[in-house]
Parts: structure tokens; C-alpha cells; sequence
């Protein structure tokens, strides 16, 4: 079954409260085939997998739709774009009934107020009641009915019993006053009460419907980013604009400057610089020309560019991003479990308390007691509120999800949301997470003949197909190449040709020793140096000797010192994972700064070591690239993707990092406990509210100093309620998720940037200098030059530290 099973997200019409979503989700998972379903109330989505061949998105509707609520079974973009209208639709009818409600109510409680005891000052409070409870309020009832029918209620339920209780019992009291007269009893109305409420609820809804609406800003943003209209250049160089519904694989566009881009590919020709702050979180735009790759939603700023179209529709990124959103925003954390199932008895239990309040107010007072008793219930009905309830979960995870998003962080499921703030442990693999992930040149030692060496030495990387004469390639282009002729490659060692009768060689120091070409001891130190750094080392010769030597390396990110310390900083512990051998790892794990690491590590090794620290209690977030990870990805409590990466790793993952920058992790974590934060406000806000109003509502107070509980304060109380637990949600978007390190000790670590360093030589001769400066622990990085010291004892300053350095050569502390 789980072979067939397919997810689809719907939108949900008509839920009014928490309630009403607690009973689409038990309807669903009810249902033949459906394996799992999840109903959001704050999104008014559910996410459905089912398997297809058991149960039809249209037979699901069906079975919704028995019970008064709707689904809209289309694709994500008809989904969206009809729910948009009739949310939309909804919004404005709302706004309508709000206003006419107001304008109608203000006489009502004029008149209650100050002309009560005029001449038919009752009747005019009934004529102006009735149409804003029945005409205005009517959508209450008939919610009602309908879910009492099924033998259900909801918050809807409420509000029709305690409106239409206090409408029918004024209307009583209005015609039949002598009923009360003899018994000695003033015969009150409460038409005001019942306008009042329903007016009270409606603006609350209209303010919550507002809210909601910003809650979900994020994906409306993203929806927006792709253009409705396309230019595309046909074989013949002419181009014509079409919709992108009609954009195929394959197709050539052209993007002019200030254009978005529709859909994903590669560039063809031309090149520009495009920013893709929206689906990286970066400002900084990026340089695309020949071969890169764009992508939908992206904008292009200065220059124009064609490229070939090899994503469409929901396949685009832009696309993906939306739909991992969505999925996100309407998945349930832990937390909300528990909160589920008080809302599911939430109404049955109000509506017990109110009767039970009535009761005991006709039991306690002979006198008093029916109309007190009558308000009591009434008020008990009003205040209770599961919609805060309902609200306080999922309005935080769709803010924090969506603040993610925009910041360059996929969260697919609020569960690992939840969980990022427990994490004290990471797991990182090297290749791809702590470096780039592909070769470039670091070194470039030339002896003689730089430049008729290079175009040499250009032509002949050229026909190699190794990585590393990729990488060479790109570091010499653009070069004057040359022909070349009787081109050999030579497996594990490198490549020669020839050109005008001479031959060449470009490979390793085994290649030299084939061809019979001696390096002099200069040459001999450098190339054991650049291999001690664990960096591959190409020579370039002649017959008789070298020309020049360069060293390769997978460069060490921007980010990734920075980001370690910053996690160190917060007392997480930083593990490093990686197959290469342990030189290498020693090598990198003590340029950035991880004190643990671990070589030569196999696939199945690296998730037994994730097991393995899972034993000894620890929280651990696995970060990856690679189909290698994926196992470990999968074990781990939270799994964090480089967005860079491979398809599987990405998929296993719960969190993606679209631009790879390790930064976006320590955000991640600071985003999760600052998420979770505001789910325990917005929960302790709604259990404080209902367990301090029913008791007061019920009368609890009466005995002690007489004071009752207006039901139009109540309503007004019910209303504030939902708009509160929304609107702390969406301070998460103003909250700042910069993981700063602790200010303590912030006096014996300092950071200066280095000029004059030109390789990798200077970078560990800088090093080796400061760390033999009695009380200083130095690291130093060269992309970016920087000098991270610490003071185990007294703090040295600058000038200190620059004098020192000064001898070992032209380097100067920024």
C-alpha cells in the first residue's frame, strides 16, 4: 500500500473554530485508504496520503462535505488561486455583516443604557436586534444545526445557544411580563447582550481573519515570484512573448534586465548577475554566465541572458519550495497532539459547566437564582473559546516556517522545528558541508616563462577529462590556447602532448619520474609541502624540467569557521564525519576549528556513529550533501541538507539549506527556540484565559463581592482571546535570529583580518607565528584571511601581535 500512497494538501472551506478542524481530521483518518491525515485550522488545509486506488480526492470531498465543510481537490495552483477567491469572497461578506452589525448595535446599547426606562425603549431594542442575531448572526446557527445533526458541536454551538438562549428569554420576559411581576421579580431583557456578542465575535473574526492572512505572507511572496509572460527565441533568433503555462523543456528564453525569471535552467548565452535572496536568504546577487544554472522566481538585474529550459511547473524549485512550505505549515509538532484532544471535548465540557451553573444558581438562590443562573450560563457559553486553543500551535509554526523560507531555511515538518532547539550535538561531513564541495586552485608557483607557460599548459588541461583539469581550466581561462597535438592521458598520473616537435607534461610527481624529469630541491620542497596539506599537485614540464606547480584543494566555506565557533560558543558540540584519509581530516577539522573528527569513514559508519551518540543521550543534527549522508541524515534527530547537494540527501532531510552557508544552522536553531517560545506563551495565554473566565463567568465571584460577569464583556473577552494568540505569533517576523556568541569571556577572544597573505605557506608561517606567543591559541583561515586568537592568558593587543608577526614577514593585523 505504502508503494501507492500518494500526499496531497487540500483546502478546507467553512471551519469556524478549532472544533471544526479536530472533527475534519478524525473524519479523514477515518475513511478506507487514507493512511494519514493532518487538518491545520490556522492554514485551512489538510494534507491527506492516501492511496488512490481505495479513495478519490472526490470522494473524500463528499464525506467532508456531509458534514458542512468543503475541500478543493485541484492542483497546488488552482488551489491556490481559488482559495485565494473565496477566502477573498469570504473576507469582504464578513466585513459587510461586521459593519452592519456595529451600526446597528451602537442604538441598541444606547438605548439599554440611557433611555431604558422610556416608553417602548424594549421593543425598539428587540426591532433592532432581531435581524443583527438572525440576519447577521445567522451563519452561527446554521453551522449549529448542522453539526447537531451529525451529533456534533463546535464553537458555532456556543454561540447559537447563548445568543438565542438570552434573545428567547427577553422576547419572554418582552411579552409576558407579568410571569416575573408575581413573583416579585423585574422582568429584564437582554437584547443588547445578544447583539453585543455576535458583534463582538464577528469583528473578532474579522481581526483573526486579518491575522491569518499575514501568517501565511511567506508563501503568498513566493507565489508571486513567477511571471505570467515569457520571451522565447526560436532556432532563427526570433522571439515572441507567450504565457509560461505554455513553456516547455527544451525551450530557449531570453531574460532582459529587471525581468523575473519563469522557470529553471541553464544559461546558453550572455551573462548577468541575479539575485536569489527569496530563495536563499542571501542579498548579495550572483554572477550567472555560460553553464549556470538559474532558477524560477529569481530576479535578473544588469545585463540579458538566454537559457534552456529544463524545469516546468511543479518541478522548478520555486515550486518545490512552495510545496515543501505548505506541507510544513499544516504538519503537527508534538506539542499540538495534547492540545488536539482538549479541544476535541472542549464544547461537551462547556456546555456541561454552563447547564451545572445554572442549576446550582437555582438550587443556592430561591430568588435571584433562575435569572442569575439564565445570565451565568449564557456568560459560561461566551467566554469559553477553543479557537485560542486551536490558534496557539499552528499560527506560530506557520510564522516561523515561513520566516524560514524567506530566510533561505526549508523546514519541511514542524516536528524538526520543535526539535532544533534541543540539539547539542552536530554531525558534519566535510566534502560539500564544511568545503565547497568541488576542486579549485589555492597555489600557483611559476619559475619561468609564466606566460607562454600558461597558454601551454591551458591547452593541455584542456583535453583532460579529470576534475582537477577542470579545475585548472577554469583558474588559467582566459588563456591564448594553442594546438595540441599527440595527446596522451595517462591514468593516475596526468596528461602529455605536443606542440611544434616538443613534448609536454601536466601531471604528478610520478608522471615526472616516468618522463624522467628531475625537480630541484626548491621545487621538491614546495611539492612536499602542498602534499602534506593533503592538496593534489600538478606539474607542468617541459622535457627537461618544470615550468611551474600548482595545488589543488576543495577550498574550506566562508562561513564554515564562523559558524562552528558560533555553535561551540552556545556549548553544542561539533563532530566532523568524512572518507577521506586522516591527514586531510586533521588538516581541515583544525582549520576551522572542530576539536572532533573522525577519517575514513564508510556510509553505514557515519549513521553508526550518529547511533552511537543517540546512546550516550545526546540530540544530534546531521548535516550532509551527498547520497553518502544519507543513511546518517536519516538516523539523526534533526537532518539538515545542503541545498547544493544530491537529490536524496535533500529528500531524507528535514531541513534544507538552499545556499549551503553553514550560518543558516546556528539561524535555524535560534529560529526553532524562538518558535517554540512563542507556542508555550500562546498556550499558557489560552489555558490562563479559559481557566480564569468560566469560573468567573459561572459566578464564582458572586458570594464574595457580588460581582457578575457582563456576557457583552465576555464576548468582547472571546474575541480579544483569538486575535491575541495570533498576533503574538507574528512578532516571531520582527524577531531577530542571529545566534550571537555570549558576551562572557568576550574580552579574551578576538578576530583580526590578515593582509599580505598570498598561499597557503603564508597562512600556517602567520599561524605558527601567533601560536608561538606565550597564552595565545590562533587559528588562521585564507579564505577569508582571518586570524581568530584566543588568550588562555594575559590578553595581548594588537601592536603586541603585530610587532611579532612583522618578522616572520609583510603581513599586517587588521
Amino acid at each position: 500500500m505504502k508503494n501507492r500512497t500518494v500526499k496531497h494538501t487540500f483546502a478546507v472551506l467553512d471551519m469556524s473554530c478549532a472544533a471544526c478542524a479536530a472533527r475534519v481530521d478524525k473524519l479523514l483518518n477515518a475513511q478506507p485508504g487514507v493512511e494519514r491525515a493532518i487538518v491545520n485550522y490556522a492554514a485551512a488545509t489538510a494534507t491527506v496520503e492516501y492511496d488512490p486506488l481505495l479513495i478519490s480526492p472526490d470522494a473524500l470531498r463528499a464525506v467532508v462535505q456531509e458534514q458542512g465543510y468543503d475541500l478543493l481537490p485541484q492542483t497546488q495552483e488552482y488551489r491556490a488561486e481559488k482559495l485565494a477567491s473565496v477566502q477573498k469572497e469570504k473576507f469582504h461578506l464578513l466585513k459587510r455583516q461586521t459593519g452592519w452589525a456595529i451600526a446597528l448595535t451602537i442604538p441598541i446599547v444606547v438605548v439599554s443604557m440611557f433611555f431604558m426606562d422610556r416608553p417602548y425603549a424594549n421593543e425598539i431594542t428587540w426591532f433592532l436586534s432581531t435581524p443583527v442575531v438572525f440576519w447577521l448572526g445567522r451563519g452561527f446557527f446554521i453551522r449549529a444545526w448542522k453539526q447537531l445533526r451529525k451529533g456534533y458541536s463546535n464553537m458555532d454551538t456556543l454561540v447559537a445557544l447563548s445568543t438565542g438562549i438570552a434573545y428567547l428569554f427577553s422576547l419572554f420576559n418582552l411579552f409576558y411580563p407579568s410571569f416575573w411581576l408575581s413573583r416579585g421579580i423585574h422582568p429584564h431583557v437582554y437584547f443588547e447582550a445578544a447583539s453585543v456578542i455576535i458583534t463582538f465575535i464577528l469583528v473578532g473574526r474579522l481581526l483573526e481573519a486579518r491575522a491569518k492572512e499575514s501568517t501565511s505572507s511567506a508563501i503568498k511572496k513566493l507565489m508571486g515570484l513567477q511571471p505570467k509572460e515569457v520571451t522565447v527565441v526560436d532556432r532563427s533568433g526570433n522571439s515572441q512573448r507567450i504565457p509560461v503555462e505554455e513553456v516547455q523543456k527544451g525551450y530557449i528564453l531570453l531574460v532582459k534586465p529587471g525581468e523575473k525569471i519563469a522557470v529553471d535552467g541553464t544559461v546558453t548565452e550572455g551573462s548577468s548577475y541575479v539575485g536569489e535572496s527569496m530563495l536563499s536568504g542571501e542579498p548579495t546577487p550572483v554572477l550567472k554566465e555560460k553553464n549556470s544554472r538559474v532558477f524560477a522566481g529569481t530576479l535578473n538585474q544588469k545585463g540579458s541572458f538566454c537559457f534552456r529550459v529544463e524545469k516546468v511547473g511543479a518541478e522548478t524549485l520555486l515550486s518545490q519550495i512552495i510545496r515543501m512550505v505548505q506541507e510544513a505549515q499544516g504538519s503537527k509538532p508534538p506539542l499540538q497532539k495534547t492540545v488536539d484532544k482538549i479541544t476535541a471535548i472542549f464544547v461537551p465540557v462547556i456546555i456541561t459547566i454552563a447547564l451545572l451553573s445554572f442549576l446550582l444558581w437555582i438550587l443556592l438562590d430561591p430568588v435571584d437564582g433562575f435569572t442569575h443562573g439564565l445570565l451565568a450560563m449564557v456568560t459560561v457559553l461566551i467566554i469559553a473559546c477553543p479557537c485560542a486553543l486551536g490558534l496557539a500551535t499552528p499560527t506560530a509554526i506557520m510564522v516561523g516556517i515561513g520566516k524560514g523560507a524567506e530566510r533561505g531555511i526549508l523546514i519541511k515538518d514542524s516536528e524538526s522545528l520543535q526539535i532544533a532547539r534541543k540539539v547539542d550535538t552536530i554531525v558534519l561531513d566535510k566534502t560539500g558541508t564544511l568545503t565547497e564541495g568541488k576542486p579549485s586552485v589555492t597555489d600557483w608557483l611559476w619559475q619561468q616563462n609564466e606566460e607562454e607557460g600558461r597558454s601551454l599548459f591551458y591547452s593541455l588541461e584542456k583535453y583532460s577529462e579529470h576534475p582537477v583539469a577542470d579545475a585548472l581550466v577554469t583558474y588559467m581561462e582566459p588563456a591564448s590556447g594553442v594546438s595540441m597535438e599527440k595527446v596522451e592521458s595517462i591514468t593516475g598520473k596526468g596528461i602529455t602532448g605536443e606542440y611544434k616537435g616538443k613534448r609536454y607534461y601536466a601531471g604528478n610527481r610520478k608522471l615526472m619520474e616516468q618522463a624522467g624529469i628531475t625537480l630541484s630541491p626548491g621545487q621538491e620542497t614546495i611539492v612536499r609541502k602542498l602534499e602534506e596539506e593533503s592538496k593534489t599537485v600538478v606539474c607542468f614540464a617541459d622535457q627537461e624540467k618544470v615550468w611551474g606547480i600548482a595545488g589543488i584543494t576543495d577550498q574550506i566555506k566562508e562561513s564554515a569557521v564562523t559558524a562552528v565557533r558560533q555553535l561551540q560558543a552556545k556549548g553544542i558540540e561539533v563532530y566532523m564525519l568524512t572518507g577521506d584519509h586522516s591527514f586531510t581530516a586533521s588538516h581541515i577539522a583544525k582549520q576551522v576549528g572542530i576539536l572532533h573528527y573522525q577519517a575514513e569513514v564508510l556510509p553505514q559508519e557515519k549513521a553508526a556513529f550518529v547511533r552511537q551518540l543517540q546512546t550516550a543521550g545526546h540530540t544530534v543534527a546531521m548535516v550532509g550533501d551527498g547520497i553518502n549522508d544519507s543513511a546518517a541524515l536519516a538516523q539523526a534527530d534533526l537532518s539538515i541538507a545542503m541545498g547544493k547537494g544530491s537529490d536524496i540527501a535533500m529528500d531524507v532531510a528535514k531541513m534544507t539549506i538552499i545556499s549551503s552557508d553553514l550560518m543558516k544552522i546556528p539561524e535555524a536553531i535560534q529560529l526553532s527556540a524562538h518558535t517554540v517560545s512563542t507556542i508555550r506563551q500562546n498556550l499558557f495565554w489560552a489555558f490562563i484565559y479559559n481557566l480564569i473566565g468560566i469560573p468567573v463567568a459561572a459566578g464564582i465571584l458572586y458570594p464574595i463581592n457580588g460581582f457578575l460577569l457582563n456576557p457583552m464583556i465576555a464576548g468582547a473577552a472571546m474575541a480579544l482571546s483569538s486575535v491575541s494568540v495570533v498576533a503574538n505569533s507574528l512578532r516571531l517576523k520582527i524577531r531577530k535570529i542571529q545566534f550571537s556568541i555570549p558576551i562572557h569571556n568576550k574580552q579574551m577572544k578576538k578576530e583580526w583580518k590578515v593582509e599580505g597573505m598570498m598561499c597557503n605557506h603564508c597562512r600556517m608561517r602567520v599561524e605558527k607565528t601567533l601560536n608561538s606567543v606565550a597564552g595565545v591559541q590562533a587559528t588562521v583561515t585564507l579564505n577569508p584571511p582571518v586570524a581568530f586568537i584566543e588568550f588562555t592568558g594575559e590578553e595581548k593587543s594588537k601592536e603586541e601581535l603585530q610587532q611579532i608577526l612583522s618578522e616572520a614577514g609583510e603581513y599586517t593585523l587588521l
